[in-house]
């Protein structure tokens, strides 16, 4: 069992937060997820015929993302949350990355509500998880670079277990460590807003769209829900 929480610290900082962690385990990620395929091509073909458009940094959502990471240090123009990076890409691409299908969904389902949205592989986080702010003393391997430690700074927002950072700037980037690949089953997915008084129903649609898209492979879904008022869940 792992528990998810929020700091003190954070919930005092920002609190309407709100956080979706949906959960599949036994999930089969070598199979066809035929759902999420057609997620993607649905988006990529609205996105080409004009009829609908990733949310951009001029959007509530977006900016408020802009306003927190500005909060503790972070210039959210050179290191962006993540769903104004993947609405960024897919703008000018026309075209989400295929990475495989626990991703890919939760990509979908991220870009298409306009929310930041995260997993961990639970087989390979150690002890629980933490929202918190980074001591200076942390170390950080980020996605796609094994060979590369990085330490972030003080006050820096991250996610982190009983050893390494999972995230940097809260959700710019995931730690390779933790990834979800096809061989991954147990799996926690974190979908987030900062404005929960106006975006808590479109987060709660978001968790159970996702929901939606793993259901068929896998052998449990559920959701837990985080926020300043209900700050830790045990997953």
């Amino acid at each position: 069992m792992t528990t998810l929480r929020i700091a003190p610290a954070i919930a005092a900082a920002f609190p309407d937060t709100l956080i979706a962690v949906v959960t599949a385990t036994g999930l089969r990620g070598h199979e066809p997820w035929p759902a999420t395929t057609a997620a993607l091509t649905d988006l990529e073909q609205r996105l080409a015929d004009g009829s609908w458009s990733p949310a951009d940094e001029s959007d509530p959502r977006i900016e408020a993302w802009h306003t927190a990471y500005r909060s503790f240090g972070t210039n959210p123009r050179r290191i962006r949350p993540s769903v104004d990076a993947l609405g960024r890409r897919m703008a000018k691409k026309g075209t989400l990355p295929r990475i495989n299908p626990a991703v890919d969904s939760y990509n979908a389902v991220s870009v298409r509500h306009g929310l930041p949205a995260g997993a961990f592989d639970l087989d390979n986080v150690t002890g629980d998880v933490d929202l918190r702010h980074a001591n200076g003393s942390e170390e950080f391997t980020p996605l796609g670079e094994p060979g590369t430690t990085e330490t972030p700074r003080a006050d820096e927002i991250i996610y982190a277990d009983a050893d390494v950072v999972l995230t940097r700037h809260w959700n710019h980037r995931d730690a390779h460590q933790t990834r979800v690949t096809e061989d991954s089953t147990r799996v926690a997915f974190a979908l987030e807003t900062l404005r929960a008084t106006e975006d808590g129903g479109l987060l709660k649609n978001a968790a159970e769209e996702l929901i939606a898209l793993l259901a068929p492979h896998a052998e449990r879904t559920g959701v837990h829900y985080l926020s300043p008022q209900q700050p830790e869940a045990t997953v």
